[in-house]
């Protein structure tokens, strides 16, 4: 028998550190485009997984002298080699007891929404130019499963004032996948605690000051109020890949300048 903590238990030893899960009535309220129940529509449950960013990842970056680790390990080896092998094990392992699974990584080359936030009042709207719906009822393919909010509704944590996903375990440092399925698996309850505290660091340090203290954006999922710095996605897109002359030492010639600089 297919059972919540049979299918728990399997993701931690196929590589996952964190696994909860949602029941699909949480996503009530999400916009048509970012709705999951529209992906798989018998889908009884959505199996969310943490994959931890080891702490070692960021040490050579404090340092200034090593920064392949996070790139390769923390970043793309988790995204594109561990993610995608656990979720096609916990996949298969799901079929074999007869029922569907979805799969569902961390990468979205195919998303229709503005997914990116560099335009918030047209996140969860489709972009005409993309695709179309195949017919009126639908959205456009593809539809974005919002990773943090969907973290969320398995009760793996919270969303910080920055934005950041945040879990008991590992703070911010974990990279989400999720797998839609017809099982019918018992959901866990949403995450009761407080992990951030306002204390407003995060707006303070970020190299970019993206992140206003006044401004924020609220949603509702499973029942409970979300809320989170209106970031400045624009900018935010720029500092992530190196705008910072500061504390980008790759940063040495004006070419260097233009390339880090440029709008992402």
């Amino acid at each position: 028998m297919l059972t919540s903590k049979r299918v728990k238990d399997y993701a931690r030893k196929a590589g996952a550190d964190l696994v909860g899960i949602a029941s699909m009535d949480r996503f009530e309220g999400a916009p048509k485009q970012m709705d999951p129940r529209y992906i798989m529509p018998d889908a009884r449950a959505m199996i969310v997984m943490g994959f931890r960013i080891p702490r070692g990842c960021l040490r050579g970056i404090e340092e200034g002298t090593f920064y392949v680790s996070y790139c390769g390990m923390g970043y793309a080896g988790i995204n594109h080699v561990l993610q995608p092998m656990v979720l096609w094990n916990i996949t298969r392992m799901i079929e074999d007891e007869g029922y569907e699974a979805l799969p569902i990584p961390n990468n979205f080359p195919w998303t229709n929404t503005d997914s990116s936030g560099q335009d918030p009042a047209k996140t969860g709207l489709p972009r005409l130019s993309f695709s179309r719906p195949v017919s009126p009822d639908k959205p456009a393919p593809d539809v974005f499963v919002h990773m943090r909010i969907a973290a969320v509704c398995a009760g793996l944590g919270e969303i910080g004032y920055s934005k950041m996903f945040l879990s008991p375990e590992f703070g911010p440092r974990q990279r989400l996948a999720a797998i839609l399925t017809d099982a019918p698996l018992d959901p866990d309850p949403v995450f009761a605690g407080t992990l951030c505290d306002r204390c407003m660091l995060c707006a303070r340090d970020c190299t970019g000051q993206c992140i206003p203290r006044d401004k924020t954006v609220k949603v509702t999922v499973a029942g409970r109020p979300l809320e989170w710095g209106d970031i400045d996605y624009t900018v935010c897109s720029r500092y992530f890949c190196g705008a910072s002359k500061e504390y980008n030492p790759f940063m040495i010639t004006p070419e260097d300048e233009k390339g880090f600089t440029q709008p992402v």
